[in-house]
């Protein structure tokens, strides 16, 4: 059995065993997470997601957090500016290995749900500011609210 599944804006073929290198996730090695946007589940019958198939997902198992190749970028200024400069970059990645597809049952399995850094911060950032937004306000404005409306 097969799927097609969708993880850091890039579609990948998968079944059980296969090694990936994905976009960085937010987990650690060794922890156990479930994609769950699922394009499309293939073996005896096929099925395709309009867009993503319901119920479906891939659960996996995260080896390791890595760095890919270094990719180099030179600019060079042309004619008369002699200015020139190298950039340098390492994506940062993590190596997951699957464990299994369900063409169903997605929601009971218990596993948790594969995000990547970018989503764990925002979801950090909007828990850290629901309570900023409930917090008291301060004595003394409270107390010039006090004394204005004596």
């Amino acid at each position: 059995m097969f799927a097609v599944l969708k993880t850091g804006g890039k579609q990948y073929k998968v079944q059980a065993g296969d090694v990936l290198r994905v976009e960085k996730l937010a987990a650690v090695a060794g922890e156990k997470i479930q994609f769950n946007e699922i394009l499309m589940v293939g073996g005896e019958t096929v099925t395709v997601g309009a867009p993503l198939v319901a119920g479906a997902a891939v659960q996996a198992e995260v080896i390791d957090q890595i760095k890919g190749e270094k990719v180099i970028h030179f600019v060079k200024r042309r004619r008369k500016h002699s200015s020139q400069r190298t950039k340098g970059h390492r994506q940062q990645l993590t190596l997951v290995r699957v464990t299994g597809v369900l063409a169903s049952g997605a929601e009971t399995s218990g596993v948790a749900a594969a995000t990547g850094t970018a989503d764990a911060r925002r979801a950090a950032h909007n828990a850290a500011a629901a309570p900023a937004a409930e917090a008291p306000a301060k004595p003394k404005r409270a107390a010039k609210a006090a004394a204005a409306k004596e």
